[in-house]
């Protein structure tokens, strides 16, 4: 995992798993109304940049959390997917992200009877890799719109 992309409202963590650069964890910034605090969203992608069909799914903050902790419970529309896709188990789904800065970034998953962490080293740099599926390159320009 890396921070590939941060702006004031939204920040974009791929992860990688070896050859395979299909997620991307989707932070954002929400303000206001029933609707403030922080999103989640798993982007999932095929090689050629599509959506996976199980894609998008996540929730957003439902209290302050902390400067270091932050946990997102499933929305409505994970809870949807989960139910259409029949994994309606994942409805219960709670995510977490922690970060020690300059130590450890944690991601993880709860729900009743199940609980998966993954750590990951903050300690080292590592050199930037390879953009996640659907994403331009470095050296790739963005479409521009059209006049």
């Amino acid at each position: 995992m890396h921070v590939r992309s941060c702006t004031a409202d939204t920040i974009k963590i791929p992860l990688h798993v070896e050859d395979d650069r299909s997620r991307t964890w989707v932070l954002t910034r929400k303000a206001g109304g029933a609707e403030a605090g922080i999103e989640l969203k798993h982007d999932h992608r095929h090689a050629d940049g599509t959506e996976d069909e199980v894609t998008q799914y996540g929730g957003r903050t439902l209290t302050p959390g902390t400067a270091n902790r932050q946990e997102f419970p499933a929305d409505a529309f994970s809870k949807a997917l989960f139910e259409r896709i029949g994994r309606p188990n994942s409805s219960l789904n709670t995510w977490g992200m922690e970060v020690e800065p300059g130590k450890r970034f944690i991601y993880e998953v709860t729900r009743p009877n199940r609980h998966v962490r993954f750590e990951f080293d903050l300690s080292q740099k590592i050199s930037a890799p390879p953009p996640p599926w659907g994403t331009p390159s470095v050296d790739q320009k963005a479409p521009q719109p059209s006049r």
